[in-house]
């Protein structure tokens, strides 16, 4: 609507816009998230899984890392209770994500939490950190634009995981294409590092997961993941205003001290 000057004022905010808000903030990843499913769909069919059975685990599971973990443990012939909680302790990291952007839906009706709940992958994940400290206008309809960058993700990653099953049986089995899987995650990850606590955090889980690489049942995901989290955090704590007045507070004791 034009104001009194006769220029257009804002567009209003509505449910769908942020919506689509949501969708175009989730774009840019699907460059990443596209060739990952079609990854894990020629890996899934090379490893002798069903097509139907394939297509379903990116339905039902939604979770590329632990579809690709399980894919290799379906291989290995690893018994399905192993199966089941191999994905279940890499899929944990899901239950940080959750806590993270919980508080901004805490008003909302069970059927919006549990399809927000659904749809959170890491990359919904990183789109939703956009909005997670918005107070203003849009804050209302903040889950709309949750579920705008999940389902985004999650109608790409369903066509982009039947297409690699349609195309599987065409591509050779020696190729390494798994080795996608982390410079997917790398392409993620890097851009959001943006402080110290950011690097820390990335620095050590990466060490970790290197170190830990032989862990049984993929344990060493976990130990990378908790790691990270702690080394970010001691670096954060370094940096914060407070704590930085407390050790100019003692150095400049300590220097009293000694002029005494």
């Amino acid at each position: 609507m034009p104001d009194v000057d006769g220029k257009a004022g804002p567009a209003p905010i509505t449910a769908f816009g942020e919506w689509l808000a949501g969708a175009r903030a989730l774009a840019p990843m699907l460059l990443g998230v596209v060739p990952f499913g079609l990854i894990y769909g020629v890996l899934a069919v090379g490893a002798g899984m069903p097509a139907w059975l394939a297509c379903a685990m990116s339905v039902i599971v939604f979770g590329g890392a632990s579809q690709m973990i399980l894919t290799q443990l379906w291989t290995a012939g690893t018994p399905a209770v192993v199966i089941t909680l191999t994905v279940a302790m890499v899929n944990l990291r899901h239950a940080l994500y959750s806590a993270t952007i919980a508080p901004t839906l805490a008003h909302l009706p069970r059927r919006w939490k549990a399809l927000i709940a659904y749809l959170l992958t890491d990359e919904a994940f990183a789109a939703m950190t956009h909005r997670l400290g918005d107070t203003g206008p849009r804050a209302q309809y903040r889950h709309w634009y949750y579920f705008g960058g999940g389902f985004a993700l999650w109608a790409s990653w369903q066509v982009s995981t039947l297409a690699g099953v349609l195309v599987g049986a065409q591509v050779p089995r020696d190729w390494p294409l798994d080795f996608f899987l982390p410079l997917t995650f790398i392409g993620i990850i890097v851009p959001g590092l943006k402080h110290r606590s950011h690097v820390a955090a990335a620095v050590a889980a990466s060490v970790l997961a290197v170190a830990c690489y032989g862990l049984p049942h993929k344990l060493g995901l976990m130990v990378a993941a908790l790691g990270g989290i702690a080394a970010g955090m001691l670096v954060l704590g370094r940096n914060r205003p407070g704590a930085r007045r407390a050790g100019a507070a003692d150095r400049s004791g300590s220097v009293g001290k000694e002029a005494a």
